[in-house]
Formats: structure tokens, C-alpha cells, sequence
């Protein structure tokens, strides 16, 4: 077939190993095709451009992004208490007497400063007495105010509930809910409406289109986010490849239905570009609030003594039980494990998957900032993926936090890519976002390279012996993702027969120095552009 367009006079990086490097690039029926130019072909002269696949992000929350930038209050990570406090004043000015004030994200070395009554108080004078929960960097812990503590009904006589933590000074709540204490709260903020759903993820994609990102993985989602995503793409309004995952546990969100009722209603929501194909069970929570899981004890404090390690969501049993289900129904599974404990219960319970004989399921652990050295040769073992997070790898707010609670040899030894791609695991890259602040992966790949701060705001790099080469994270973010969640068979590649979903950059990566500040000029997506700068 004669092509529709094709862009000539071009850098092609097409990932594609048989003929990695082209100068054209042809696309016909929204696929990439032979060079077959006819007499209306468009043939865009890119004056020597260099262009390459559409980025992969196999772990975001897009919903909760385009919710936050949409709908609540922004802070970055940097925010000191009476930043934090400063913005939540000008924010409640607006806002109605008793109406809920939500947004974040704190940053998680805040800890220690919010688990006093008297930080509350301060939040309640800032709101004016209006219902506040605010979500730290990681998205796993709330800080709340009085009225949103009444609302919920927590009080001093609240028990923790399972998974969850609420944080008290001299018995009363100090404000500070951890992990699964603060789905209390979520569960009686009033909830968006569909069309607001529906704004969420368009605008999330839109972000997303900026930073060349064509195809993602949503790490949790609800029904609403589901719905969101089968509306947008029935109006052919979804310009993106995206696979969902369904919450079998919810230890931070307060979605319901979760698990086995979710997992009935997947097909309901299944369309063209949208593939709800994954579980998401989070098998821990995270190292600075102490709820992640570890081998070895935390460093000793007031709380837990000398020989707490964390503990796992779920005994070996359930999680491996979990996993069979999901794979008997034809899901695959990402599941969230941040300590090395929780992925040694992981890895162990997918060998069982695999003798039962589910040789084709797809696992991702997702972060997995820790892995013991003798875990490491099992990922490419047993064909689970390593789902990694920017931001993660290089000095920043959660390395310092992370180094408050775990001693400073095993604190440093984060994120081990290097092993990991060379004991042969598949690697795929995910920012994270919002939990990271942006979805650009040029960062996160600039950060795989260097194990340094891309933008030189923080000195040092953090266990540079795992650096990795450009060439491969820059495969990390494309067909490394695409397999990692099952989206190979359409994208990550630009090979004949794929989706033509690519970018156009502001630079060749592979001859400047400064990779973090590469920029996309333009995003296609299935042969049509999405987004130009």
C-alpha cells in the first residue's frame, strides 16, 4: 500500500534491532509501512530531526494527576510547613464554609514535624475549620485536619485499622494518618462526577503528549477512572495506548469495588486502546513511614524498637493464591513492593505460578527499590519485570527520607538497574507521576545514565556502579515497557506493522550532554500528531 505520509530527511532511532538507524519514516493507516510513496503521499522534510518511538510510562496515576492539576491544590515536594500552610490559607479563601480542601503532596522527610496535634491546629487555622487531607510524596499517607478527622469519625478510641496507622500524641490523633488510616477520610471526601472523570484523564493525556509519552500503564484504578477511559476512547478521543490495572487490595485509595468484583467487570470496560489486563496488589508500603518490608531491621527508634523489619499485606499463601486466580482469569499482576522482603515473597509466589504451568503471564514489581543480590538473577529466571520509578535512583527527597530509617550502606544501594539488565531482566521505566512531579521521562532516563540529580539541584549520584548506558534506558522507556505490559504487539517499536506513534525531538540524545533537557517538538500517535511545541 502506498504510504500517507512520510517524513524524510530524518535521525530514525527505531528500536528495532535488525535496523536500528533510518533517514525516512513512512506511515500508512496509522501504522508504520514500507517506504512506498504514491501521488498523494504528504512527505514532511524534517531538516535532519531526530525522531524515535513514542515514550512508555508502565507506572503512573494519570487519573489522580490530571485530577490534581484540575481540581485540587498543588504544592511541590520542596514545601516547608508554613508554605504548605501559606497555600492552603489562599486556597480555603475560595472555597465555601465547610467545603473539602484536597490536594499534596508533602514532602515525606515531614514525618516527624506533622505527628504533633499542634502541627493540625495549625492546618485548622489555615482552613478556616473547613475538612483538609492532603497526600505526601508518595501518595501513601494523609495529613488531615480536625474536621475532616470528625467527618471521618476518628477519634482517640479509633483502633488502627489493618494496613493502616493513625499517628497519636498522648492518645489523641495527631492528624497524620499512614497507609490504609487514611482511606477513612478518603471514603467522605465527596467524589468527582463522570464528566470531571472524564476531564482528568483528557487532561493527563495532553500532559502526558508533552512529554512524548503515546502509551502507560495506570498503576490503580477505579470504576470511574475505567469508565473515564471507555468513554474517551468509544469518542475516539483517547490517543493513547492504555493498559489499567485493577486493585486487588487498596491499602491508600478508598475505591471500591476492588478485587474479585473488579476483576468480573474488567471486560465492561475493554476497547480499542484501552486494555484493563493487570492486577495491582500492593505488597508493602514505603521505607520512610517504616510500613515497607525488609529483610534486615530498620535503624531503632522510639516506636518499634531494635528489630522491626515491616511486615508484608498478605501471608505468602494469600498473595501466591491471589496471583493463580488472576492468572486462571487471564490477568496479569504488577504488584508494589518496595522493600526487599516483600519482593523475596513476590518472586517466590511467581515460581509457584510458573510450576503451575502459566508460562505467558506478565509480572511486574513494581519500584523495588531493594532487592537482596541473591534475588537478582531470579527476575530474568522467572520473566518478571523490574517497573522502575525516576527520581528513585538519584539524590533527592525520598533517598533522604528512605535514609533516616535504614542504615546508610543499605540506604545507598537503591535501585540496582545495572544487575538487573545484566543478569538479563526485563527493565521498564515509569515515572510514577504524580508521585514523581512530572511524567517527563528525559529526566528519568538522564538519571538511569548518570545516577545524578538531572537538573545539578542536589550533589552526589546514589550507587553510580548501577549506571546504565543511554542507549538502553532510552529502551527502558519505549519497547521495554511496551513488553513489560503487553503492548509490544502495537508499539515501543518502529518497525512495519506497528502503530506509528513517535516522537520528534529538539536534539539528538545520543550527541549532547544535556539529555535531561531534551524536549519534544512534536507527538504522533497512530500516524496523527497529537501534540506540537
Amino acid at each position: 500500500m502506498a504510504a500517507d505520509l512520510v517524513l524524510t530527511n530524518a535521525v530514525v532511532y527505531t528500536l528495532d534491532k535488525a535496523r536500528p538507524w533510518a533517514s525516512s519514516l513512512a506511515v500508512g493507516g496509522g501504522k508504520v509501512v514500507d517506504d512506498v510513496a504514491g501521488p498523494d503521499t504528504e512527505v514532511l522534510d524534517l531538516g535532519g530531526a531526530f525522531v524515535m518511538p513514542g515514550l512508555v510510562d508502565v507506572h503512573n496515576h494519570h487519573a489522580m494527576a490530571g485530577r490534581a492539576e484540575l481540581f485540587e491544590l498543588t504544592f511541590g515536594a520542596d514545601a516547608g510547613i508554613e508554605d504548605i500552610l501559606a497555600a492552603v490559607r489562599a486556597r480555603a479563601a475560595s472555597l465555601g464554609p465547610d467545603e473539602w480542601l484536597t490536594g499534596g503532596a508533602w514532602a515525606s522527610t515531614l514525618v516527624a514535624e506533622l505527628s504533633v496535634p499542634a502541627a493540625r491546629r495549625a492546618l485548622d487555622e489555615a482552613a478556616g475549620g473547613r475538612p483538609v487531607s492532603l497526600s505526601d510524596d508518595s501518595r501513601h499517607n494523609r495529613w488531615v485536619s480536625s474536621r475532616a478527622l470528625e467527618l471521618a469519625g476518628i477519634t482517640a478510641a479509633t483502633p488502627d485499622p489493618p494496613g493502616g496507622v493513625v499517628v497519636r500524641d498522648g492518645g489523641e490523633p495527631s492528624g497524620l494518618l499512614l497507609e490504609a488510616a487514611g482511606v477513612l477520610v478518603e471514603r467522605v471526601i465527596a467524589g468527582l462526577t463522570p464528566e470531571q472523570h472524564r476531564r482528568a484523564s483528557r487532561r493527563a493525556i495532553e500532559v502526558l503528549h508533552g512529554f512524548g509519552v503515546t502509551a502507560f500503564q495506570d498503576a490503580g484504578v477505579s470504576t470511574d477512572i475505567l469508565g473515564a477511559l471507555r468513554s474517551l476512547d468509544l469518542a475516539d478521543e483517547l490517543d493513547a495506548w492504555v493498559v489499567s490495572s485493577l486493585l486487588v487490595n487498596d491499602p491508600i485509595f478508598g475505591f471500591d469495588p476492588i478485587g474479585a468484583p473488579l476483576l468480573e467487570l474488567a471486560v465492561e470496560y475493554r476497547t480499542e486502546h484501552h486494555r484493563p489486563d493487570f492486577v495491582k496488589i500492593f505488597l508493602d508500603g514505603v521505607p520512610p513511614t517504616r510500613t515497607a518490608a525488609f529483610l534486615e531491621p530498620y535503624l531503632p527508634d522510639d516506636t518499634h524498637g531494635r528489630c522491626f523489619h515491616g511486615a508484608t499485606t498478605m501471608p505468602p499463601a494469600e498473595l501466591t493464591e491471589w496471583l493463580l486466580t488472576a492468572a486462571a482469569a487471564g490477568f496479569s499482576a504488577k504488584v508494589h513492593c518496595t522493600g526487599d522482603a516483600s519482593v523475596r515473597q513476590f518472586l517466590d509466589a511467581v515460581e509457584e505460578v510458573r510450576a503451575a504451568g502459566y508460562a505467558d503471564t506478565r509480572f511486574q514489581v513494581a519500584h523495588g527499590q531493594f532487592v537482596h543480590p541473591d534475588d537478582l538473577p531470579r527476575f530474568a529466571a522467572l520473566g518478571v519485570a523490574a517497573d522502575i520509578s525516576p527520581f528513585l535512583w538519584v539524590p533527592g527527597v525520598i533517598p533522604e527520607a528512605i535514609a533516616e530509617v535504614l542504615p546508610a550502606a543499605r540506604a545507598a544501594r537503591m535501585q540496582p538497574n545495572r544487575t538487573l539488565l545484566d543478569t538479563g531482566a526485563l527493565v521498564a521505566g515509569g515515572s510514577d507521576w504524580p508521585v514523581s512531579e512530572s511524567p517527563n521521562a528525559w529526566e528519568g532516563i538522564a538519571g538511569l545514565v548518570t545516577r545524578a540529580d538531572p537538573h545539578g539541584r542536589r550533589p552526589g549520584a546514589l550507587w553510580p556502579e548501577q549506571a546504565i548506558t543511554l542507549a538502553e534506558a532510552i529502551e527502558v522507556f519505549t519497547l521495554g515497557g511496551a513488553r513489560a505490559c503487553g503492548l509490544d504487539d502495537v508499539t515501543g517499536a518502529l518497525t512495519p506493522g506497528r502503530s506509528a506513534d513517535f516522537v520528534v525531538l529538539d536534539r539528538n540524545p545520543f550527541r549532547t550532554a544535556e539529555v535531561a533537557e531534551t524536549k519534544v517538538v512534536e507527538t504522533w500517535f497512530a500516524g496523527r500528531r497529537v501534540f506540537r511545541r
